[in-house]
């Protein structure tokens, strides 16, 4: 037996969103990101920061939809993203906050007592997103 991971990282991370286009729109239009492939038939799409591959479905049954609680479902807490300066963080607050469908949950603020700062979102297809900047890396 080794100690030695036998992963090397995240492939892709797969999302069960509730309407597809306003995900992928939000991804691509407000955040930058790439779309880089689609299931129509599916519905699929694949969106990539280029560091990042997410996999987005929409859901099939949609009367049926229960949406995710994060206090009582096991599941996919929240997505964070870092940034990589405290001008990006603030950019991606202006855009987001402004953006069809967003809720904040809250503005930038320190991670506990700094010098971390983030910010969360649901973005328009209901998942829950972190964007994080920290200053030491």
């Amino acid at each position: 037996m080794t100690n030695t991971p036998l992963t090397l990282g995240v492939d892709h991370i797969g999302l069960t969103v509730r309407d597809l286009k306003a995900t992928r729109d939000f991804f691509v239009d407000c955040l930058g990101w790439n779309q880089v492939g689609e299931r129509p038939e599916y519905p699929a799409a694949f969106v990539s920061d280029g560091h990042t591959v997410l996999t987005l479905w929409e859901v099939q049954n949609q009367q049926g939809r229960v949406e995710f609680d994060r206090k009582t479902n096991v599941g996919l807490h929240h997505l964070a993203m870092k940034v990589g300066s405290e001008e990006a963080l603030e950019e991606i607050f202006r855009r987001v906050s402004t953006w069809p469908g967003v809720v904040v949950e809250f503005a930038p603020e320190n991670l506990r007592q700094g010098p971390k700062r983030h910010t969360m979102v649901y973005e328009p297809g209901g998942i829950r997103l972190e964007f994080d900047f920290d200053p030491r890396q």
